[in-house]
């Protein structure tokens, strides 16, 4: 059975990872196409949570830590070299509480963090709103094909269907039991990207920028939860911590 990582685009003699977490319901092909809009010095690392694609016969996260335990586990086997955590939606709080937790596993943190589309996890957020695992099948449907997180033409799908609302159920469990720790804070260059026409999260910039001691910014795309496509597709063109610049303006090391 494969792995928890997918490389789109191998590259072993890269100087850093740029590894990426997905939003609820999600896997890693929304991210394959990333590999070819990085500079050649920087490999794209897609982590695979468990019951879909690749490990599908893996039984579901059923819980926060259970998610953050697989996710922290893969982590500790790339992070020999420098690397840049990146989480869209779901994947940005995943993002952001494993480089809580890398420091103490004692991995090496990363060189920055870019929150994608998603309001601060110590902010409650409206749980009468959509998704949420009280929604009936219909309704969680109805939520995906209305952000664009499924395409029209797997409507006439019905098994597809099925397997969409049943990954997404169970993401939502475990999201639904993270509770942001009083105290968690990063000390890493922190990046937030969000749409402006975004009705799913309120990714408010204040929120974020109380949660790390080290560098923010902000960053408005024009699109919705998921940006427009040419957005999305060309998203790590929009991370800083990515942009090798040294003084003067001339290409170099990013860290």
């Amino acid at each position: 059975m494969p792995g928890p990582l997918f490389r789109p685009l191998p590259r072993p003699r890269a100087e850093r990872t740029l590894f990426c977490l997905s939003f609820c319901g999600g896997g890693t092909a929304p991210f394959r196409a990333w590999a070819d809009a990085l500079p050649e010095d920087t490999e794209l690392v897609l982590y695979c949570y468990p019951g879909r694609e690749g490990r599908y016969g893996v039984p579901f996260a059923r819980t926060w830590d259970q998610l953050l335990d697989g996710a922290l586990t893969a982590l500790a086997g790339i992070a020999a070299r420098p690397y840049v955590l990146a989480g869209h939606s779901m994947g940005a709080w995943v993002a952001f509480d494993l480089a809580v937790r890398a420091g103490r596993a004692g991995i090496a943190p990363p060189r920055g963090l870019v929150v994608s589309a998603a309001g601060a996890p110590d902010r409650p957020a409206d749980r009468d709103a959509p998704p949420h695992t009280r929604n009936t099948d219909e309704e969680l449907l109805d939520w995906m094909f209305a952000v664009g997180q499924v395409a029209g033409a797997v409507r006439e799908e019905p098994e597809l269907l099925r397997m969409a609302v049943e990954v997404l159920r169970a993401d939502l469990r475990a999201v639904e039991d993270y509770r942001h720790r009083p105290g968690d804070l990063v000390d890493v260059p922190l990046q937030l990207l969000r749409g402006e026409d975004d009705d799913v999260d309120e990714a408010d910039p204040e929120g974020w920028r109380r949660l790390t001691t080290g560098p923010f910014e902000a960053t408005l795309l024009p699109g919705g939860h998921f940006y427009t496509p040419e957005v999305w597709s060309a998203l790590p063109g929009h991370m800083s911590v990515l942009r090798p610049v040294k003084p003067g303006g001339a290409p170099g090391r990013a860290w």
